[in-house]
């Protein structure tokens, strides 16, 4: 089973190549529930992503980058957003919107 980033990759790839995609992932910003409707649309299109898989996989990426830095310790560099694997994958696709 692929994991959330792997899954993230695969339709970040899949949209850069098919505009329509591309939008329909982007206009899930204007819903009500811009995260709820993101992973909703996700699933339509075949990638099995869940709010819990998408925040766990930021908080477990963050968790690990301070454990890797310093011996994990309070004087670890905070990483702040370099964890919401959402917004940067919202980046990326409106970056390649903008081009």
């Amino acid at each position: 089973m692929a994991s959330c980033i792997e899954l993230l990759d695969a339709l970040q790839h899949r949209a850069f190549h098919d505009p329509k995609i591309r939008q329909q992932l982007l206009a899930t910003r204007q819903e009500k529930d811009p995260f709820g409707a993101f992973c909703r649309t996700c699933r339509e299109l075949g990638y099995e992503i869940y709010e819990m898989d998408l925040i766990c996989v930021g908080e477990e990426f963050h968790a690990a980058m301070k454990r890797s830095t310093n011996g994990g310790g309070e004087n670890s560099p905070m990483l702040a957003g370099e964890d919401d694997f959402y917004e940067l994958f919202m980046a990326g696709l409106e970056q390649e919107d903008a081009q």
